[in-house]
């Protein structure tokens, strides 16, 4: 066996170069150099060239300057991210042994637009003529042309939803809603919240939060003696407290609390409590709390009734904030908001009742943005209105007080407070019942109204947890 060596070669004729094992050489091709390996060396290809014979080893090149938005067809060689905003479809190429094509979730939204991978004619994805969908946030996979029996077959599969450095907070629970490049998890009723991955930055180990403790209920005393267990004061709403938004960039209600107030999580269940709203039918009791953490937000106080029954009744119960008293006030007194307290402040005062024939005007419950109205001749009194949070992603009114309820005709009752508070009853001589604070808004219900202990008072609403922090 014989063998030539020389320092280098330069092309005379011809566009193809064609080069054995051997020591390592040198070529010029056109002013291309090719460096020549040894048996067992490297072959490398400079900047330009082009070469035939050596095949691809399992990979592709990744068009990082084409972003797909829309339906294409794929190239054999080519790897491609994907940034639809609604479900398109990717088409592979006509089939040949080794073809290969890779698809990435650039946008991470595939569980929402899910990507159509079609193959050419009657070819077979995994040995099955029809489409392939990727639908895993994050997803990515590679598909490899193997022959007609099972045409393209994914040979890599990837499902990763890391977002590079530094990560942010991942977490589980409640009903998970994005805005923007956060995650908002509402609980409307007790669950758990579970903190899944930390950031190693700590600033972003911190959620933002809105926790309403459930609604007052209206006034009202079915076991009182004499026939005045109606005209009852409307319900507080329950304690409103939230954090200012400053971490996770949304408008909070102006009741927020300081930038300070944001909560530091870590790997663990945080266990969530929604506090439930408080039956008219007791009215010295008051809604339940709801819980998040180091976070307690009181119940709504109930609304008074109407004359002393075995005790006296009148007054309003304290709470996050307080309902307001029943009618022949002048010995009873309102309900305290902010109880117990906290800073800022978790709620109003409620309104105070009025005596006075023939209307008797209940005071209105308080509300987390004001306090409940007094009564008066021939008025009952609002309910004071709630606040409003863009927390979780739209601005939402919650935390109204209900309104207190009258002896009088319409439109004499108390209205419930903006935010969900329950109205106040109103017929002359004739029972007549209040109104039920919205659910999940913590707002109070109506007072009762009307003579012959009157109609029940309507129930308070059901509180709400919210927590929201960035994820990406």
């Amino acid at each position: 066996m014989s063998k030539i060596e020389v320092d280098a070669i330069t092309q005379q004729s011809g566009t193809t170069l064609t080069v054995g094992g051997g020591a390592c050489k040198t070529a010029t091709v056109d002013a291309t150099t090719v460096t020549i390996g040894r048996s067992g060396g490297t072959v490398a290809l400079a900047s330009g060239a082009s070469q035939t014979g050596f095949g691809r080893e399992g990979s592709v090149d990744w068009q990082t300057g084409s972003i797909k938005t829309a339906t294409f067809t794929a190239v054999s060689g080519e790897g491609y991210f994907i940034n639809q905003g609604s479900q398109i479809t990717a088409n592979l190429p006509a089939g040949s042994a080794g073809a290969i094509v890779a698809f990435s979730d650039y946008a991470r939204n595939f569980a929402t637009y899910n990507l159509l991978v079609s193959p050419n004619g009657s070819e077979k994805i995994g040995g099955v003529a029809q489409d392939a969908e990727l639908n895993v946030n994050g997803q990515s996979a590679t598909f490899v042309y193997v022959d007609a029996t099972k045409g393209w077959v994914n040979v890599q599969n990837a499902e990763d939803t890391e977002t590079g450095v530094p990560p942010f907070v991942a977490a589980t629970g409640g009903t998970i809603t994005e805005d923007g490049n956060f995650k908002v998890h509402t609980f409307t009723g007790p669950g758990t919240f579970e903190v899944t991955k930390l950031s190693p930055t700590p600033a972003n180990n911190f959620v933002d939060y809105m926790i309403i403790g459930g609604g007052g209920g209206g006034g009202y005393d079915p076991g009182a003696p004499t026939p005045d267990g109606g005209r009852g004061g409307g319900g507080g709403a329950g304690g409103y407290r939230e954090s200012p938004g400053a971490l996770t960039s949304y408008t909070a209600s102006p009741l927020g609390a300081s930038p300070a107030a944001a909560l530091p999580v870590s790997v663990t269940s945080f266990p969530v409590t929604v506090g439930a709203g408080a039956t008219s039918q007791v009215p010295t009791t008051r809604g339940s709390e709801s819980i998040f953490s180091s976070i307690t937000s009181a119940g709504g106080g109930n609304g008074g009734v109407g004359q002393p029954s075995p005790t006296d009744r009148r007054p309003g119960t304290p709470g996050g904030s307080g309902g307001g008293s029943g009618t022949y006030a002048g010995a009873g007194s309102i309900g305290n908001g902010n109880t117990p307290p906290v800073s800022p402040p978790q709620g109003n005062n409620g309104g105070l009742g009025v005596e006075g024939s023939p209307a008797y005007g209940a005071g209105g419950g308080g509300g987390a943005g004001a306090v409940g109205s007094n009564g008066s001749q021939p008025l009952a009194g609002p309910g004071g209105a709630g606040t409003t949070s863009g927390i979780t992603g739209s601005p939402v009114t919650r935390a109204g007080g209900g309104g207190g309820a009258t002896q009088a005709a319409a439109p004499t009752a108390g209205t419930g407070g903006p935010g969900g508070g329950g109205a106040g009853a109103a017929l002359a001589c004739a029972p007549s019942s209040g109104v039920a604070g919205t659910a999940n808004t913590g707002s109070g219900g109506g007072g009762s109204g009307g003579l012959n202990f009157g109609g029940p008072g309507g129930n308070g609403g059901s509180g709400i947890v919210v927590i929201r922090y960035q994820f990406q």
